[in-house]
Formats: structure tokens, C-alpha cells, sequence
């Protein structure tokens, strides 16, 4: 190993092979009779053409995502001028060698190959180059790799989401799933996905934690799932869970080939920490998806059109979308409670495959403006806020970011709040953009004739730790028919 030497891959853009069947090509057009000339030994096989001692690299096409073995063009100049010092004949630079644009930006392992069976050797690592070059493609959220996946009907997106308390960052409260078997669809011929018939979807709520820790600052709503039915599943059982439904979603391990599973999520970072934390083991050949940054990445190219902040300003490039902003700016009712684990990771799958296909159908939530998941007794957390319940929907969207008439959108400035912005570290500091979440002290019932100091008249004052309770003290006073979740819980069907 006292040979090794990292070199630059800038400048490195000729495949090796296409070399010489370039030489071939032009030997075929030009009726040269190179087997008769005093040189032709380098041209009787690849083999005979590897022995002039090739410094070459491996990379990745930026454009094709395809594994090379590559030399530098002045390696080609310097074979030509070996060919007349030694044979006294001029060669040409031929035209149709294959050139790339190297996707890799660091330093790479140089190596000699002057026989077959170095180049076999080289060769036979191209597909572990490639798989590593996928998945970082994957990650940054450049649109071709993912567009590439999608239309390829073989992979299975699994989109997820965490809520955990904000007391203690070790206690999640919540975990929600939705996924997409994208070759068993295929298979059945139900191409595309019909979001309602063939997203499998499910909704976990920690037993200890279920109406016992409830967030302050960005409220949870752990009974608002509007996709199907919650299920409650102890703490020490929340991990197994987990496993389980991963592991039967996905492909072995391989250092040569992509896994099945795309795991998909908005800000990958926190999801994935939160696995890591349950011991829970991902594949090394898996494709992780964000997409903040697919979203991020379709507006800087363009694919997006013009968008505004709420100041009226063009939207910054580099800056990242909520999950509520980007599904306000394709179109979508996003009344569902997103703080909740279900419902946060079937909107951020419905987004990506909107993205993906703007005519995807969206569909309609199971219980209608949240009313018989509101129908909870006082002692319990409300299932959503009133906003969600009572307020009009927000502006909805055109697709793709336009309005008509191709006038730019506005990003969706919510219930009449103002926006808050939060850094990206992923991007050098810019802004992200998104509608706040009501309190649910915002919503206390006032007169109509203007405010008042305290509780409403003849409401009896009930000690309450949070806003959470009082708001379910509102509800109470409502009338409202308490229900209870059963232990028959709805499974997702086995289709999906």
C-alpha cells in the first residue's frame, strides 16, 4: 500500500473502455488498415490496450448517476505521443470518447491498471460506487434521482413521524407511518396510487404517556389521527413495533444494490435520531428521502415557478418549506392537525407523491372536520383545536406554485397568523418559512361584545396544568358525547 496516491477527480472525465472503442469506431469510419501497421498490437484487444499503464479513478456520471472507470484526456495525449516516439506515426484525437461530469467532489483513490485483470478488479467495485453516490443524490433531493426511483415502480416509500414530550426529549408520545408498495401496485395493475385505497397507514399512542403528557409550546393532538383508527401500544413495546413494520417493508442488505425501502420524511435528522435511540438498525443499502430538500431543490431549478413570502418578497433561494407550507402550495386542506404522529407522516407521503405526480387524488379524511374524533369526555385531551373544527378552511393552492394566470403564490399565511421563520442548517443558514399553530388559549370563548378579565360567567374554575385542559373543560361545557377508543382498534387492510 506504499503506492497510494488521492488525486482530484476534476478533470478526470474519460471512461476508459470508450477509449478504445473510440479508436475502433474511427479505424471503421476512416477504412484504416490499423492491423497492418507496426502499432496495431495495442489495438488487438483491450486487453493488449490496458498494457500501456492507465492511471485511471472510479466515479459516478453527475447527470446519469452510472460508475466509471476514468482517465484524464492528457493520459490520452500521452498514449498518442508514446504511439510516434515509438511507431513514428501520428494519431488523431478522436471525438466520440465517452465523457462525464464527475458527481464525487472528494480526493479519490488513484490506481495503475496496465493488465485485464486490474481492470476487472476496478471494475468490479463500480456498483458499490454507484449505490453510494444514489444515496447521497437521494438525500440532497436532487429531483432526476428521485423521479428516476418513482418511475421505476419497484420501491416501497415509507414515510414516518415522531412526536415526543417536550419536557423530556426521551419520552415519544407518538409514532405514525404510511406507506407505499409501489411493485406490488404495479403488479395488481393499480398504477398510480390511490392515496385512500392504497396507502398502508397506521397510528401508534404510547399507553403511559396518552392523556398524561401533553405539549405546551407546539400542542400534540394524539386523537386526531384522520386516516383510521389509533391504536395504544405499551412503552416497551413501541420499539418492537417499530422493527416489525420496517423489517417487513424491506429488502437484505447488499453493498451493491439499493434496498426496496425509500424511508421518506420531512427534516430526516430528528426521525432518524429517534430510531437510532430504539436501537432499531436500518440497512446500509437504504435510501433515506427528504422532502424539504426535494422541495427545496424543484424550486432552485425552476420546477416550482414563482413563489412569495408573506412580505411579498420573491421567495429567498435555498430557504426550506414546513410541511403545512408546502402542502398549502400544492393544493391541499391542511385543516388535519399536523402535530399529530399519523397524520404527519401520510400528508408528508401524499406530498411527495403530489411532487411527483400533481394529479394524484387527494383524499378525504375519515372523521370530516374532526367532529367524532372531538367527541371526548372533559377528563381527556381534545382531539384537535376548535380552528380545525370550526374555522374555514385556508386558502387552497394550484399546484406546482402558481397561480392562475401565472401570477406567483403567496405562501399560506394560515388562520390570519403571521409566519414564523426557523434557520436550515442544511442550507447556510437560510430561512424556512410556516404558518403557526394556534394556541388553544387563543381560542377561549369571548362575549360578543368585546373581551372580558378571567372565565366565561357561571364557569366553575378548575385547576389545570395547561392549556390542554382547560381546553377540554370548553368542550364539557359543549355537551359533547365522550367516547371511548376500544380495544378493536382498525388494522390496515392487508391490500395496502
Amino acid at each position: 500500500m506504499s503506492n497510494f496516491t488521492l488525486v482530484d477527480p476534476k478533470g478526470w472525465d474519460c471512461d476508459l473502455q470508450s477509449v478504445y472503442s473510440a479508436y475502433m469506431g474511427h479505424f471503421q469510419l476512416h477504412n484504416v488498415v490499423w492491423y497492418e501497421r507496426s502499432w496495431s498490437v495495442f489495438f488487438e484487444s483491450f486487453e493488449e490496450f490496458l498494457t500501456f499503464s492507465w492511471p485511471a479513478i472510479t466515479v459516478t456520471d453527475a447527470w446519469t448517476g452510472r460508475a466509471h472507470v476514468v482517465v484524464r484526456m492528457s493520459s490520452v495525449g500521452a498514449f498518442l505521443k508514446m504511439l510516434k516516439t515509438r511507431f513514428g506515426e501520428t494519431l488523431p484525437v478522436v471525438e466520440n470518447i465517452l465523457r462525464i461530469t464527475p458527481f464525487e467532489t472528494s480526493q479519490r483513490h488513484l490506481r495503475t491498471i496496465s493488465d485485464y485483470a486490474t481492470y476487472k478488479k476496478v471494475f468490479s467495485t463500480l456498483p458499490a460506487i454507484a449505490l453510494a453516490a444514489q444515496k447521497v443524490r437521494v438525500r440532497n433531493g436532487e429531483p432526476k434521482a428521485i423521479r428516476e426511483l418513482w418511475a421505476s415502480r419497484d420501491k416501497i416509500f415509507l414515510a414516518l413521524d415522531f412526536e415526543w414530550s417536550e419536557r423530556n426529549s426521551a419520552s415519544c408520545i407518538e409514532w405514525g407511518y404510511a406507506a407505499v408498495r409501489c411493485g406490488h401496485l404495479d403488479t395488481a395493475g393499480a398504477w398510480p396510487p390511490d392515496p385512500e385505497l392504497n396507502y398502508r397507514r397506521g397510528h401508534y399512542i404510547v399507553a403511559e404517556y396518552a392523556d398524561k403528557v401533553l405539549n405546551r409550546h407546539k400542542p400534540s393532538f394524539p386523537w386526531a389521527y384522520a386516516f383510521g383508527e389509533s391504536q395504544m401500544v405499551p412503552k416497551a413495546k413501541l420499539p418492537q413495533m417499530i422493527h416489525s413494520i420496517i423489517s417487513s417493508l424491506m429488502s437484505p442488505d447488499s453493498e451493491t444494490i439499493t434496498n426496496t425501502l425509500v424511508l421518506v420524511a420531512h427534516g430526516t435528522t430528528g426521525d432518524l435520531r429517534r430510531l437510532e435511540e430504539m436501537k432499531t438498525k436500518l440497512p446500509h443499502n437504504l435510501l433515506i428521502l427528504d422532502t424539504m430538500a426535494f422541495e427545496r431543490q424543484l424550486y432552485s431549478t425552476g420546477e416550482r415557478g414563482a413563489m412569495q413570502e408573506p412580505s411579498g418578497r420573491p421567495r429567498e433561494q435555498g430557504s426550506s418549506l414546513s410541511l403545512t407550507a408546502l402542502l398549502q402550495s400544492l393544493g391541499v386542506d391542511t385543516q388535519r392537525v399536523l402535530h399529530n404522529a399519523g397524520n404527519a407522516a401520510y400528508m408528508c407521503l401524499l406530498g411527495l407523491q403530489m411532487l411527483l405526480d400533481p394529479e394524484t387524488k387527494v383524499p378525504t379524511p375519515r372523521t370530516p372536520n374532526g367532529m367524532s374524533a372531538m367527541m371526548r369526555g372533559a377528563g381527556r385531551s381534545p382531539a384537535m383545536a376548535p380552528a380545525i373544527a370550526f374555522m374555514p378552511s385556508p386558502p387552497v393552492f394550484p399546484q406546482m406554485g402558481m397561480m392562475p394566470g401565472g401570477s406567483p403564490i403567496m405562501f399560506p399565511m394560515g388562520m390570519g397568523s403571521t409566519p414564523d421563520v426557523f434557520p436550515d442548517p442544511s442550507v447556510n443558514g437560510k430561512v424556512s418559512y410556516f404558518p403557526n399553530h394556534r394556541s388553544i388559549s387563543d381560542h377561549r370563548l369571548t362575549p360578543p361584545g368585546g373581551s372580558f378579565n378571567g372565565r366565561m360567567p357561571g364557569r366553575q374554575r378548575v385547576s389545570s396544568t395547561n392549556d390542554v385542559n382547560e381546553m377540554g373543560e370548553q368542550l364539557a361545557a359543549m355537551n359533547l358525547k365522550s367516547r371511548t377508543i376500544g380495544s378493536h382498534s382498525l388494522t390496515p387492510p392487508h391490500s395496502r
